[in-house]
C-alpha cells in the first residue's frame, strides 16, 4: 500500500523517532529530511532524538546543526561508544511521546514504512517489528544474524516472535517495566519482553545502504549472542548440568567396562585408554567451568554499577 494512503488510512499518534548514530555524518541529514516529510501526516506531536554514540566522524556536528534547523530533532551526545542498544535504552528514557520508533542511522529502514508499523500497533500490539521483505546481505553475515535473532527470541520466551529486528514500534509506558535496569550488557528486546507479550511484525522493504558497511561484523555478532544467552538466561547452566550428568552416565559405563574386562581377561587397556577418558572428562569440566565463568563475569559486571550509558552533552548546549 502507498504510505501516503496508509496515512490517511490510521488516526495520528504522538511519536518520538529515536535514531542511534554511529559514524552517519552523511546519511543522516537525509534521513531527518525524509522523516520531516512523513511525520506530519501521522503525528500531531513528534520528535527525533539522535544520539551520537561515540562516533570517529563529525556525526555530532551535524547532529547539532540539524537541531539547530530542526524544532523537533534533539541531539544526545554520549561519552563514549556504548552500543546500540545502549544508546536506544538511553533516548527512549527521554522520550516524551506515546508512541517509540526506533530506527537505523544508514537509510536502510524507510521513513515511508512508518505507517505500516503503527498501524499494525493499533490493532492492540505492544511491539511491532518492521521485518525487510527480502535481505540483502552476504550469505554468512545472513545465518549469523538470524541465528542471533533466533537466541534474543529464545530468551524472550514469546511465541509471537518469530523474527525482530532494529526498526520497531513500542508503546513507550513499557520502559516502566526496565526502568530501574542498570547494567552495561542490554538487549532491548529482552527487556521489552519484561513488560509485555503482544509483539507483532509487519513486512517492510528495506533500502539499500548508501554509504559505509555494517557496524556487526561476525565477532560482534557472537558478542551479542553470548550476552543474550548469559546475560539474560538461565540455560546455558541448565546445558552444562545435563552435560555433566550425561559424562557421568558415561562414567558409570567406562567404569562397568573395565570391570568386565578386568574379570573377563584378567587385564585392562593401558596408558592409551585411560588418557582418553582423562581428556574426555577435563574437556567436559572446562566446557562446564566456561559457563560458570561466563555467568560470574555478568555478575562482576552487575555489581560493578557501570552505568548504562552517560550522556555527555545535548543539542540545548547543557553538559552532564
Amino acid at each position: 500500500m502507498d504510505y501516503l494512503l496508509m496515512i490517511d488510512s490510521i488516526p495520528k499518534m504522538n511519536c518520538s523517532v529515536i535514531i542511534p548514530v554511529y559514524n552517519g555524518a552523511e546519511t543522516i541529514p537525509f534521513l531527518i529530511e525524509r522523516l520531516d516529510q512523513v511525520l506530519p501526516g501521522i503525528a500531531e506531536e513528534y520528535e527525533a532524538i539522535l544520539v551520537n554514540d561515540g562516533s570517529l566522524d563529525q556525526s555530532w556536528n551535524r547532529i547539532v546543526e540539524l537541531a539547530d534547523r530542526y524544532r523537533w530533532v534533539t541531539g544526545l551526545n554520549l561519552a563514549r561508544n556504548y552500543g546500540q542498544h545502549n544508546a536506544l535504552l538511553c533516548a527512549i528514557r527521554q522520550a516524551q511521546y506515546e508512541v517509540v520508533i526506533t530506527m537505523d542511522d544508514d537509510l536502510q529502514h524507510p521513513p515511508e514504512e512508518i505507517p505500516n508499523l503503527l498501524a499494525k500497533l493499533q490493532e492492540g500490539y505492544d511491539v511491532v517489528y518492521g521485518i525487510p521483505r527480502c535481505h540483502k546481505q552476504v550469505w554468512w553475515r545472513s545465518l549469523f544474524a538470524k541465528l542471533t535473532k533466533r537466541a534474543v527470541a529464545f530468551v524472550m520466551r514469546t511465541k509471537s516472535v518469530r523474527d525482530i529486528g532494529s526498526f520497531r514500534a513500542l508503546r513507550t509506558h513499557l520502559r516502566e517495566a526496565f526502568e530501574d535496569f542498570n547494567s552495561p550488557e542490554v538487549i532491548l528486546d529482552v527487556l521489552l519482553s519484561w513488560a509485555t507479550d503482544r509483539f507483532a511484525f509487519v513486512s517492510v522493504e528495506e533500502s539499500p545502504r548508501n554509504s559505509g558497511g555494517s557496524n556487526y561484523n561476525f565477532w560482534k555478532l557472537v558478542r551479542v549472542a553470548l550476552t543474550v544467552m548469559v546475560s539474560f538466561s538461565t540455560a546455558p547452566l541448565r546445558l552444562a548440568s545435563i552435560i555433566g550428568f550425561l559424562f557421568t552416565l558415561v562414567g558409570v559405563g567406562v567404569f562397568t567396562y573395565v570391570l568386565v574386562i578386568y574379570f573377563s581377561a584378567g587385564s585392562v587397556p593401558g596408558f592409551p585408554f585411560l588418557a582418553s577418558i582423562i581428556s574426555l572428562f577435563s574437556g567436559a569440566q572446562l566446557f562446564a567451568l566456561g559457563i560458570i565463568g561466563e555467568y560470574l563475569a555478568r555478575v562482576y559486571d552487575r555489581t560493578a554499577t557501570r552505568p548504562c550509558f552517560v550522556i555527555k552533552e545535548t543539542t540545548a548546549g547543557q553538559r552532564v
